[in-house]
């Protein structure tokens, strides 16, 4: 008997998860799988900030902290927004939240009426339609290919605002396809924006240290929507602090409580521990961030120069984040044996079952014809990882 709300049979389970749990599966069947399915740095969190996590506990910073997180933590992340982007916001402009995730999803549910549209440029983050499915709001997609490297132009964007747009969710550096805007195309893309008063903009800017073409660029900068802009950030990419569970948002302060009131009701405030620890993270040597930048930089190269290499994948050159986004539609209709390639997915269980390397199939991303390989993995990894792709892609005829 299936008595689930009809809210959540409106969603479906996260595809980046669900191969992870797969590969997870075979590794225990004692199968050598090599794991690019997780969005997750190798690195471990540095020295610095365990210390400072460890004194937070010794020091018993073992309460609730309050629902917006510590003033401490707050007023670190505003100096951070001023120092590394020139951009102005309080403490109470700021609040803090189990994860960048819960940043996007407690800003959706505070906008997002029923029936509100919310324009998601495709190939994008698995989660952000299921967002606004969760808060009964309508996704609109708007797909940009490997020929626009990924990103949207503004005619694209204007043509899918209607009355009924609320919010606009912009990520870059991008999950899932490692593009960056460029200050200019941000700019015209707030020009559009600027022209529509009632909508906002979601700036997923989780991957802004990520970046191989040089400084960040945020759409918050831009003064005339500035008052419509909601910073989405947080420290688990950065300083290879996922299972932390830090997150930000930073934006209009209207917009800010309303988001304290959600979550003052269903998670209240974040771990006092990694809230610490995050601090220090922000304060301390930022030495670690650009050691592992020029780490997946270099990783990039390898991994963009290797898929070249391979037959029928089509390669782009990703300038941010850590994922390579190929596109693979030059496999559908091919067999190997019973097992016929139909769609992406079929393509990474392939990749999967027979080379022993997990990936993403786009459909979860919006992008059918590609698939999403993470490479934040070690140099020797990535190199049998894609040896073996090309091996099993060989095989289908």
């Amino acid at each position: 008997m299936n008595q689930l709300s009809d809210r959540l049979n409106r969603l479906t389970p996260s595809a980046t998860l669900a191969m992870s749990q797969k590969s997870s599966e075979l590794k225990a069947q004692g199968v050598d799988v090599i794991n690019m399915s997780v969005g997750e740095p190798d690195f471990n969190t540095p020295e610095a900030i365990k210390e400072a996590a460890k004194k937070a506990i010794n020091e018993n910073y073992s309460k609730y902290s309050p629902v917006a997180g510590y003033p401490a933590l707050r007023n670190v992340i505003a100096s951070k927004l001023k120092n590394e982007n020139d951009l102005k916001y309080t403490a109470n402009q700021i609040t803090v939240a189990n994860g960048a995730k819960q940043s996007v999803c407690n800003t959706v549910m505070c906008l997002v009426n029923e029936g509100d549209e919310v324009i998601i440029p495709a190939p994008y983050w698995v989660s952000y339609p299921q967002m606004v499915k969760l808060a009964d709001g309508t996704p609109v997609t708007i797909y940009a290919g490997i020929d626009q490297d990924f990103k949207i132009t503004p005619a694209q964007l204007e043509a899918a605002i209607t009355p009924k747009t609320k919010a606009l969710i912009l990520c870059s550096p991008s999950n899932p396809t490692g593009s960056v805007y460029s200050k200019n195309e941000l700019e015209d893309l707030a020009k559009v924006i600027a022209k529509h008063p009632d909508m906002f903009v979601i700036a997923d800017e989780i991957y802004e240290h990520i970046n191989y073409i040089g400084k960040h660029e945020s759409i918050a900068q831009f003064k005339e929507i500035k008052d419509r802009v909601i910073i989405i950030n947080g420290v688990s990419k950065a300083y290879a602090m996922t299972g932390w569970r830090i997150g930000f948002a930073a934006g209009p302060e209207w917009i800010i409580k309303g988001i304290n009131k959600l979550q003052g009701q269903y998670t209240s405030g974040p771990s006092s521990v990694s809230q610490k620890a995050a601090e220090a993270a922000y304060t301390g040597s930022q030495q670690c961030v650009e050691d592992m930048r020029k780490a997946f930089e270099r990783r990039r190269d390898l991994i963009v120069k290797l898929a070249k290499e391979i037959p029928g994948l089509e390669v782009n050159v990703p300038q941010g984040a850590f994922y390579l986004f190929p596109k693979c539609d030059s496999f559908y209709g091919k067999s190997y044996g019973d097992r016929k390639i139909n769609n992406s997915n079929d393509l990474a269980m392939f990749l999967l079952e027979v080379g022993h390397v997990a990936t993403v199939g786009g459909d979860s991303f919006g992008a059918p014809d590609c698939f999403r390989m993470s490479y934040a993995t070690s140099d020797e990894n990535i190199e049998e990882a894609m040896k073996r792709i090309k091996r099993a892609l060989s095989l289908l005829k």
